[in-house]
C-alpha cells in the first residue's frame, strides 16, 4: 500500500521516535516534537509506539488512499475531514482505497501527527526513518515530503477504527503553559536576582521556533556573575568555553532571549545553558505556537524523575483504555 500526497501541508516530514546513539557524533536524537502524540496514534491502529508517521506544522496536508487502512491523527486540535466528512482528532477510522484525507484551519496546538496502520516503510538511516534533512537522513532521500510523493506504507496494525483516546489522558499545555527546568552546570553563572526572575517572568514564545530550537522573549535579560572569561570563551558573558548540550538545554546568548534546543539541536556550542527543560514537558513544546504565554518553574532531580514516570504511566493508561 501507498499513500499518494496531493497537497503537504506545511513542514510535513516522516518521524518516528528519533536515533538515539549517535549525538557525540553531532548526530541528534532527532524524531517527532511531540513523541507522546505519536505514540499515541500509532497505539490507536495497532502499530508500534515507535513506528513511523507523518507531523505536520499549522497546516495539514493533503492524502490519497491507494487501499483500505486505518488511520488516526493526534497532537493538535485541526478539524479532520474524510472525502469532505467530519472525522474525530485522537480516535481512529477506516479509510477505503480512494478516499481523500483532508485538514481544516489550525485551531489550538502546533502539531499533528498521522498514523496509519502498518506503519511507514520508507529506508531507515541509521535505525530510524525520521526526517533529518540537515544531513539528508530518513524521510524521503531525507527531505519533507512534497506534492506527488508516493509513500509507502507497511503490513500489519489495526483491521478496524472506531477507538479513541479519552479526554482526560490527551496530554495539551496549559494556559499559560508552564515548562519544568532543572538548573544546570552553568547556573552559578547567574545572579542570585537573576535566577530568581528567571522563573518569575513571564516569557512568549518567539517567531523563531522550529525543530532545532524554540526561542523565548519578554522576561528581563539575565545579570552574571563578574568573572574574568577564561581563553577562549570570548568577552560576553554569556559565552563559555565550548562545551556540551544535554537535550533540552537552555542556552541563552548575550543572556537576553532564552532558546530551548530540541529534536534536531547542535550537540555543543559556546554558550553557557542555565538548565534543560525535563524530559516529561519536552512534548508541550512541540505544541506552543508563537506568542503563546510560558512560564518556566524551578524543579529539582527528584520531581524531575516523578514527572517522567507519570508520563510514562499515562501511556500505560492509554494503551490499556485502547487494549
Amino acid at each position: 500500500m501507498t499513500l499518494e500526497i496531493i497537497k503537504p501541508g506545511l513542514s510535513t516530514s516522516i518521524q518516528d521516535l528519533g536515533r538515539p546513539g549517535y549525538f557525540h557524533l553531532g548526530i541528534p536524537i532527532g524524531g517527532a516534537m511531540d513523541r507522546f502524540a505519536l505514540r499515541a496514534a500509532n497505539m490507536l491502529v495497532g502499530n508500534a509506539e515507535d513506528a513511523a508517521g507523518l507531523e505536520a506544522v499549522f497546516m495539514g496536508p493533503e492524502i490519497k488512499f491507494t487501499q483500505d487502512g486505518v488511520v488516526a491523527v493526534t497532537g493538535a486540535e485541526m478539524p479532520i475531514t474524510l472525502d469532505g466528512e467530519s472525522r474525530a482528532c485522537w480516535a481512529s477510522f477506516d479509510v477505503k482505497a480512494g478516499q481523500v484525507l483532508g485538514f481544516g484551519f489550525l485551531q489550538s496546538g502546533a502539531r499533528i501527527y498521522i498514523a496509519v496502520s502498518g506503519g511507514f516503510a520508507t529506508k531507515p538511516d541509521l535505525g530510524s526513518r525520521s526526517t533529518y534533512p540537515i544531513g539528508s537522513l530518513g524521510g524521503l532521500n531525507g527531505r519533507p515530503i512534497s506534492a506527488g510523493d508516493e509513500i509507502p506504507i507497511g503490513e500489519g496494525g489495526a483491521s478496524h477504527g472506531g477507538k479513541s483516546v479519552p479526554e482526560d489522558l490527551r496530554r495539551r499545555p496549559g494556559s499559560p503553559a508552564e515548562l519544568r527546568v532543572l538548573p544546570g552546570l552553568y547556573w552559578n553563572r547567574l545572579t542570585e536576582t537573576a535566577g530568581q526572575r528567571f522563573f518569575e517572568d513571564m516569557w512568549t514564545v518567539a517567531p523563531e521556533a522550529d525543530r532545532m530550537g524554540y526561542r523565548f522573549k519578554g522576561g528581563r535579560p539575565l545579570e552574571f556573575v563578574e568573572r574574568e572569561q577564561p581563553f577562549g570563551a570570548g568577552a560576553d558573558p554569556s559565552n563559555i568555553v565550548d562545551g556540551c548540550y544535554s537535550y533540552g538545554s537552555i542556552q541563552v546568548p548575550g543572556g537576553t532571549e532564552p532558546i530551548v534546543l530540541h529534536r534536531d539541536a547542535v550537540s555543543g556550542g559556546g554558550y553557557f545553558t542555565l538548565g534543560a527543560i525535563i524530559s516529561a514537558d519536552m512534548d508541550l513544546i512541540g505544541q506552543l505556537q508563537p506568542n503563546k504565554l510560558v512560564r518556566f518553574v524551578k524543579v529539582d532531580m527528584e520531581q524531575a524523575l516523578a514527572a517522567r514516570k507519570d508520563r510514562k504511566e499515562l501511556l500505560s493508561k492509554i494503551g490499556r483504555e485502547l487494549g
